[in-house]
């Protein structure tokens, strides 16, 4: 089969089961991104070599577990205190949990910026669990999270994201072979320029602005803020999903492979798929809610 049409047919079924889960219910959407970390986590493992087993076990129970914890919180709050029978009443607080992964994360994501401009070709076992932690697993995470938006599910939220990142990713593309002439980061991904780079970034923030006024209607709160808070979404996603880029990259530079997995013909796998979607997550979530606080 022609290797153009192979990427085309794995990248349009690639779409459709997103989307489709996405827009069909929560659990869809909850589910799926269970099962692309559960493959990214297989993947991350063969990139830097570390038990599979015991990663895919963990990272299965933290996912779910918070997921149950977060978004079904009566059921699961009921459940303890059946399991308990004592007078004591467990009241399982959300948002401090949240804050709390989001400040490991927010950590992790540094140390992955300062390992993605590090000379050094190894990375020590711990090294590679706290990867595992805040650069595979709580980003899955926030992923899910931020669909929420203020209150209730809205697939639109999510959907909006894949639209800026998949923006990006195709007119920095574009632009970077029309006209790019200087590199951005040669030594870790010798093809991307910096003129690609700002075209993705500036058709990213039209994206933006065609988001806020034709596809997501803007709440009461936010209504004359709209076409702002998605032009920064959009910065944000351009920017940081250019460095979650890179990072994986780096380390699929480290290991000596061109691709994360070959599940999706053409594409790679999905860490290459999600490289950039899973950087941006947590900075989105952090920005939704220095957005809230001050509102």
């Amino acid at each position: 089969m022609n290797e153009t049409l192979k990427r085309a047919l794995s990248g349009a079924v690639y779409i459709v089961l997103l989307l489709t889960s996405i827009l069909f219910s929560t659990e869809s959407f909850i589910v799926l991104f269970g099962i692309f970390l559960v493959i990214a986590t297989y993947e991350f493992c063969n990139l830097v070599n570390l038990n599979k087993i015991s990663s895919l076990l963990f990272v299965a129970v933290f996912y779910t577990t918070i997921v149950l914890i977060s978004f079904y919180k009566t059921k699961t709050e009921n459940y303890i205190n059946s399991f308990l029978k004592e007078k004591i009443q467990v009241t399982l607080n959300i948002d401090h949990l949240y804050i709390a992964l989001l400040a490991i994360t927010l950590i992790i994501s540094i140390k992955c910026i300062v390992f993605l401009f590090d000379d050094t070709q190894q990375i020590s076992q711990t090294s590679k669990y706290i990867y595992l932690l805040g650069y595979i697993t709580t980003p899955f995470i926030f992923i899910t999270k931020i669909s929420f938006g203020i209150k209730d599910y809205n697939p639109k939220i999510i959907i909006g994201l894949f639209i800026l990142i998949w923006t990006n990713d195709t007119f920095a593309y574009l632009v970077g072979k029309s006209m790019g002439k200087h590199k951005l980061f040669e030594r870790i991904s010798p093809k991307k320029t910096i003129e690609g780079f700002l075209g993705g970034v500036v058709f990213a923030a039209f994206a933006g602005f065609l988001i806020s006024k034709l596809y997501i209607k803007p709440t009461p709160e936010f209504s004359n803020m709209s076409i702002l808070i998605w032009t920064i979404i959009a910065l944000i996603a351009s920017i940081f999903g250019t460095i979650g880029d890179l990072i994986e990259s780096k380390f699929k530079r480290v290991a000596g492979v061109k691709d994360s997995g070959s599940i999706m013909p053409g594409h790679g796998g999905v860490l290459d798929r999600l490289d950039s979607v899973i950087f941006v997550a947590p900075i989105i979530f952090l920005f939704y809610q220095i957005l809230y606080y001050v509102s």
